[in-house]
């Protein structure tokens, strides 16, 4: 097989030496509303490899990017931190056969955090992609919660666009008693 990024012969969908020299997290954090939104990477970064999420080859792609990122993110902050939270990915719809938000999520599996797998899901299908500030308000997500109330939870998505769907998440998540810390993105379309 070859590295997606490189085409260099390599076991994994992205060699050890694209990891090491290209992928680097530049960890940034965006205020949206009250929600503190902590992304690895520019979207300009990852733009090719964040296009693969509903092709084959992005199950593997997202994975290895979840195991670069959220899983360290998660091992760090847990042993910082030593209480139970609770991981809420942002519709963890099945599309192609995964749910490339559910890949981010399971890498966050630990100890002291434990996985809320498609409790937080949108009822309206509605493609952002593209679409302008507009568009999204005029489209909401229409989330329906299905988990518990009464926890501390990370919200996680793959890409923050304009913030307006972590929003609408944070909002039906308090409206259900549940304590949203902060969110984790792997990239931020925001160039700072």
């Amino acid at each position: 097989m070859r590295c997606f990024s490189c085409s260099k012969l390599s076991i994994k969908i992205i060699c050890k030496q694209c990891v090491e020299q290209l992928f680097i997290p530049t960890i940034s954090t965006r205020k949206v509303g009250t929600l503190d939104v902590i992304s690895f990477f520019k979207y300009s970064t990852l733009e090719t490899l964040l296009h693969t999420k509903h092709k084959p080859e992005g199950y593997r792609i997202y994975k290895a990017l979840a195991n670069m990122t959220m899983k360290p993110f998660m091992e760090e902050f847990v042993e910082s931190d030593d209480r139970d939270v609770y991981i809420v990915g942002i519709d963890e719809y099945v599309k192609s056969g995964y749910s490339h938000v559910s890949l981010l999520t399971r890498a966050m599996k630990t100890k002291n955090s434990i996985i809320q797998h498609s409790v937080l899901m949108a009822r309206n299908r509605v493609n952002y992609s593209g679409k302008n500030l507009q568009f999204r308000l005029e489209n909401p997500r229409d989330f329906l919660y299905k988990g518990k109330s009464d926890m501390d939870v990370i919200l996680v998505d793959d890409i923050i666009t304009t913030g307006i769907t972590l929003q609408e998440a944070q909002k039906v998540l308090i409206s259900h008693g549940v304590n949203v810390l902060f969110a984790l993105t792997l990239a931020d379309v925001e160039e700072s």
